[in-house]
């Protein structure tokens, strides 16, 4: 069963180690860039058929929503380190530096309808948020035994 397990997670993408840890930061930033992709796609979808009943306007959800499937990926790989600080505290400084450089671009995207400026920031979230996770993690486990 243990070599069918090992088997699974060679083979699955993103590829993972023998905790279910991802193992490199280009597999991570693909599948959450995928997932964010997928998310811009469900909102817009929503919104197409919202605003095709006269339930609104195009444009006005918030395109944060959409980073939805790539912070479960990072709870996933968060899960995947076990019990320890190192993990707490490269999660907390990567959700603060994801937060504020999503907020960053969503000012910088403010004339845009909140549905763009939103998925603006959200892509710009997940790429800080996972670029400080992957290698504060493994900085931080290695410090920490």
């Amino acid at each position: 069963m243990t070599e069918q397990r090992g088997a699974e997670q060679q083979g699955s993408f993103p590829r993972r180690d023998a905790e279910g840890r991802v193992r490199t930061l280009g597999d991570l930033l693909g599948v959450c860039l995928a997932g964010l992709v997928i998310g811009v796609l469900a909102l817009v979808l929503f919104e197409w058929a919202f605003s095709s009943f006269g339930a609104g306007d195009f444009g006005h959800t918030n395109g944060w929503l959409a980073v939805i499937l790539p912070a479960w990926l990072f709870w996933d790989d968060f899960r995947a380190w076990g019990f320890g600080a190192a993990r707490v505290v490269a999660a907390l400084v990567a959700a603060a530096v994801g937060v504020l450089v999503g907020l960053l671009v969503a000012g910088l995207g403010a004339g845009l309808p909140l549905l763009l400026s939103g998925a603006l920031a959200a892509a710009a979230f997940t790429v800080a948020y996972a670029a400080i996770w992957f290698p504060g993690v493994r900085w931080l486990a290695r410090r920490t035994g």
